[in-house]
């Protein structure tokens, strides 16, 4: 009951003409920073900053916090629409939200679904944060190095058979992208690694032109390469409104089961230290591919689309707990957001919602508050956003190309970013014509840098001994056997299978 009485003292923190304009403007922002691909939360929050500084404390906040949280709703629209994904969590969105929106011709519904998932998740994640924000934020103390090196491995683990039909293809692509992550200079030795003595590649990979080349350009060449006639039937013609794209009574309660549970586990994700919502939204869609799913996942499922965008939603709510409570940002949008607290001449702590209550239920209120005002806007743009595909393919390769060569531009602000773009583009292009999936390399790609310097910390911190790195607490024993788990099931199901047990359970 004391939380519930501080969280209305923050709504009325909170409801001043000032600070809802600031919530509305950073709903605003956000939506168009996540849709725009190379921008993402954490340049658009340090771009913001500076604009800040003669706000006071809590309107600041409530302006960026609005922002990066509303950014994970506008990353799903070009990632729906065109298959850029605005910033990496958006990745997983790609998978069933693009042949949603083009192959089933449910553009809007590919939408309606990101957002109310969105909303949703969302709201569990801010919920959760408001009556055991402290508790969890001590809770994810516990997960050190070595178990967050545990978790990442069994996320790895199972890239392979979550993402295609063909496990071994995604193996492969999985290995390519961990080797792809471990281009440039190495942060712990100082020695440059598989930089064939170019000095651009010691700054290594970046994401955002890879992502955009390996599926946005891809995208553009696949376009390229097919016939007119089958490059019309792409386009959608039919006049599309809200009214158009509203759910079905059976489409909510499809996507309400998947929504309410990535949204738990998403919170709990977004609470560890270095986690963020790429892994929450993995995590997400990863569990729901261990539930029955009307459609296959991949293909345009709802549920792949509700999964994996509540989860990255909730992450973003969830990440607010330890930065708070604590002080220690789980992401690097956490840490510009963790400076302009000090900035502010504010020490997050357990003491910040004490000395500070205004400030600190000012801004979970406003995450509230947030949460509307990006659903309205995300579902207001969707007519307009929708026209996107009835541009004639001719047309739209132009503007998906030049699209690609900005954000590839604006991340890195040279043609380095480019170069990655064209040539990861050509890569992935070859990739998906040959039948192999780019979903599971991107996916290790974002995951190997995490993997690699948890696993470091844990065999410093051990003194190089495996088993206090996998056994070394009870969370990190009961991740080892999952990892087992995972390991060993698919040898032991090709065994059964050639020894005839298991095709002989089917058949009875």
């Amino acid at each position: 009951m004391e939380n519930f009485a501080l969280l209305f003292h923050g709504f009325q923190v909170v409801f001043t003409l000032q600070n809802i304009g600031a919530c509305l403007l950073g709903a605003f922002l956000g939506l168009i920073v996540g849709a725009m691909p190379g921008i993402g939360s954490l340049a658009g929050v340090a771009l913001l900053l500076p604009l800040t500084y003669k706000f006071n404390p809590t309107t600041a906040i409530v302006l960026l916090g609005a922002l990066y949280y509303s950014n994970m709703y506008g990353g799903a629209f070009s990632a729906i629409l065109l298959n850029i994904p605005g910033d990496s969590p958006a990745v997983m969105t790609a998978l069933d939200g693009y042949p949603m929106a083009t192959v089933k011709k449910r553009p809007g519904q590919a939408l309606f679904t990101a957002n109310l998932a969105s909303c949703i998740g969302g709201t569990i994640g801010m919920i959760i944060l408001a009556f055991l924000g402290p508790a969890l934020a001590d809770a994810g103390l516990h997960f050190g190095p070595a178990e967050m090196t545990i978790l990442l491995l069994v996320a790895m683990t199972s890239i392979g058979w979550l993402v295609g039909s063909n496990p071994t293809n995604g193996v492969v692509l999985t290995l390519l992208g961990i080797l792809v992550a471990s281009i440039g200079m190495d942060l712990q030795s100082g020695s440059p690694r598989f930089n064939f003595g170019n000095v651009y590649l010691l700054g290594g990979v970046k994401f955002i032109p890879f992502v955009i080349g390996t599926v946005g350009f891809a995208q553009v060449m696949k376009l390229m390469d097919e016939k007119d006639d089958k490059a019309k039937e792409s386009g959608i013609t039919e006049r599309l409104t809200i009214r158009g794209s509203l759910l079905s009574l059976h489409d909510v309660k499809r996507i309400l089961p998947p929504a309410i549970r990535s949204g738990i586990l998403g919170t709990f994700v977004g609470v560890l230290p270095g986690a963020g919502a790429t892994t929450g939204a993995f995590l997400g869609y990863a569990v729901q591919r261990a539930f029955k799913n009307e459609e296959p996942l991949g293909t345009g499922a709802m549920q792949g689309i509700a999964a994996c965008e509540a989860a990255n939603n909730a992450a973003a709510a969830g990440a607010f707990a330890p930065l708070l409570a604590l002080g220690i940002p789980g992401s690097g949008t956490g840490a510009v957001l963790l400076g302009g607290l000090m900035m502010w001449g504010l020490n997050p702590g357990p003491l910040l919602f004490q000395n500070e209550p205004d400030f600190a239920w000012g801004l979970i209120a406003s995450l509230f508050i947030a949460n509307i005002f990006a659903l309205m806007i995300a579902l207001g743009v969707i007519p307009m956003l929708l026209k996107i595909l009835a541009v004639p393919v001719k047309v739209l390769i132009p503007i998906i190309t030049v699209v690609c060569i900005v954000g590839s531009y604006s991340d890195t602000y040279s043609f380095y970013g480019v170069i990655i773009m064209l040539i990861s583009g050509v890569c992935g292009y070859l990739f998906e014509k040959s039948g192999y999936s780019t979903a599971p390399m991107l996916l290790s790609f974002v995951l190997a840098p995490l993997l690699e310097d948890n696993m470091r910390k844990a065999f410093v911190i051990s003194g190089g001994s495996t088993s206090k790195v996998f056994f070394n607490s009870a969370i990190s024993t009961v991740l080892t056997i999952v990892f087992c788990v995972l390991i060993l099931t698919p040898v032991i199901r090709a065994i059964l299978k050639k020894t005839g047990i298991l095709k002989g359970k089917k058949t009875k």
